[in-house]
């Protein structure tokens, strides 16, 4: 179904951290949250629908006070355009690089910018295994102007893409307790991601060989080490 920005829903703007964050987020440590992510859905009507194997890879600066997020995305999904798929210059992957400023006064806040803009992304929950260590998350992006909300994303992620289905469930249960169904977490508002089995092979044909013989695969990985590398400098810089 179409996403519902839901304007006229009575929350018009977005909520305050305290209202969201949930009882797992005491405690928090930042630096158990680098690594891999995969993201097993999303809300995010910004974000092109059919993607798949979308991953986020974390990694904090030497003072902890900054990360850099490698938003990694396939497209398009298999299930969703089975025909062409494997045709698609980016069957293989894309990159982007966002980076963030982590707020110590507020754990799971940090200030992150990517695409363009500088939005607040909120970690709302955490799950934990018998070790300590983080397994399941949600992050949460909500932008208003002058008292209306105009943007909000929903990130519901596993440090596994398998048994996609009884996770999302449970993410979906956290979510609806942190009061994130007005602003998007509902079933119907959020897009399934399409994993296929970690570490399979890259996409070879025809199709991939003549991408990469006309220099596609080059400029892809020069725009990505371009933001990389902005984002590590702007990262740098940042006091």
């Amino acid at each position: 179904s179409a996403y519902n920005l839901a304007l006229d829903d009575g929350v018009r703007g977005c909520p305050a951290v305290e209202d969201l964050q949930q009882p797992s987020m005491r405690g928090f440590d930042v630096s158990k949250y680098q690594g891999r992510w995969y993201e097993l859905g999303f809300h995010d009507w910004t974000q092109f629908s059919e993607v798949y194997d979308t991953t986020l890879d974390i990694q904090l600066s030497s003072d902890g006070e900054r990360w850099v997020d490698d938003f990694a995305v396939k497209a398009p999904a298999p299930l969703a355009a089975p025909r062409s798929w494997d045709k698609s210059p980016a069957a293989n992957g894309a990159h982007y690089f966002l980076y963030g400023k982590v707020d110590r006064t507020k754990p799971g806040v940090l200030q992150e910018s990517g695409f363009g803009l500088t939005f607040p992304n909120v970690i709302v929950d955490v799950q934990r295994d018998a070790r300590g260590e983080y397994t399941q998350a949600l992050q949460f992006q909500c932008l208003e102007r002058g008292g209306v909300r105009i943007f909000e994303g929903i990130n519901f992620l596993s440090r596994t893409p398998e048994n996609a289905e009884a996770q999302l469930e449970q993410l979906h249960a956290r979510a609806t307790a942190a009061g994130l169904d007005p602003y998007g977490a509902e079933v119907s508002q959020v897009h399934k991601v399409e994993h296929n089995v970690p570490n399979t092979p890259p996409v070879d044909n025809d199709w991939q060989r003549m991408w990469k013989a006309i220099g596609i695969d080059k400029l892809l990985a020069l725009a990505e080490s371009a933001m990389h590398s902005q984002a590590e400098d702007i990262l740098n810089k940042v006091q």
